[in-house]
C-alpha cells in the first residue's frame, strides 16, 4: 500500500470500529472541559475523571470560583493527577486571566488558549474541537506512535505528525478521527501489546512484515 491507501485504510476500519466517539474526559462546558485537558497531562481519562467531581464540587466549577480559591487549596484536590504544584497554580492563575481578558468565557480560539498557563498546543487543539467543533487533529505520544508504527509520517515531533496526518485525512474527519486512533490504541495497539505484527489494522497494513516474522520463529 501507498501512504496515501494506507490512510484510506485507517479512516475506513477506525469509522467502523468506532461510529461513535464520545469524549473521554467527563465534563459540562468549555471552562470544565479546558480544566479537565490540562489535568490530564501525565494522567489517566480515568484518573481525572476521578478527581473533577471533588474539584469542581468543592472548589466551583466557573473561573470566578477557581480565581479566588488558595494554589493550596486546589493542589490537594488535583494532586493524585501528578503535577500537583505547576497544575494548581495553572489551574488559578488562567481562571484569573479569564476574567481579566475574556470575561469570564473560554475564548474560541487556538492562539488565545495557548497563551493560557498550563495550555499547550495539544490542549488548545481539543478544546477547539471537543468544546466549539472547530476541525482539530491533537496529537499526543500516542498517536504519534501509531501514526509512525503505521508509516503515516516519519516526523519526529507530534508538530510533524499533526501536519503530515492533516495532509492525508479529509477535515471533516479530524475531530473523530483523533479520538478513534486513540481509542484503538488503547483496545488494539498499545506500545507493549503489539509490535507491529499482532492488531488487526497492523496485520491489514503491513502482511509482509507479518510473513517476515513467522518466517524468522518458523
Amino acid at each position: 500500500m501507498t501512504k496515501v491507501e494506507r490512510a484510506g485504510h485507517v479512516l475506513k476500519r477506525l469509522s467502523e470500529l468506532y461510529p461513535e466517539t464520545p469524549v473521554p474526559l467527563d465534563h459540562e462546558d468549555a471552562f470544565t472541559l479546558l480544566i479537565a485537558v490540562l489535568l490530564s497531562a501525565q494522567c489517566t481519562d480515568i484518573r481525572v475523571n476521578q478527581i473533577t467531581p471533588r474539584l469542581f464540587g468543592e472548589l466551583g466549577k466557573r473561573p470566578e470560583d477557581l480565581a479566588r480559591r488558595e494554589v493550596e487549596e486546589i493542589e490537594a484536590i488535583v494532586r493524585p493527577c501528578g503535577l500537583g504544584p505547576q497544575k494548581a497554580k495553572a489551574i488559578r492563575r488562567l481562571s484569573e486571566i479569564l476574567l481579566e481578558e475574556h470575561d469570564g468565557s473560554v475564548p474560541a480560539d487556538l492562539e488565545a488558549l495557548e497563551r493560557l498557563p498550563g495550555v499547550g498546543h495539544k490542549t488548545a487543539q481539543v478544546v477547539m474541537a471537543q468544546a466549539f467543533g472547530v476541525a482539530s487533529f491533537p496529537v499526543d505520544t500516542h498517536i504519534h506512535r501509531l501514526a509512525q508504527r503505521w508509516k503515516l509520517t516519519n516526523g519526529r515531533s507530534v508538530l510533524q505528525t499533526e501536519r503530515d496526518l492533516k495532509r492525508l485525512f479529509p477535515e471533516q474527519s479530524w475531530n473523530a478521527l483523533h479520538l478513534q486512533i486513540i481509542f484503538y490504541g488503547r483496545e488494539y495497539c498499545s506500545a507493549r501489546g503489539c509490535d507491529g505484527t499482532v492488531c488487526p489494522l497492523c496485520r491489514e497494513l503491513f502482511p509482509e512484515r507479518v510473513k517476515a516474522v513467522k518466517a524468522k520463529k518458523a
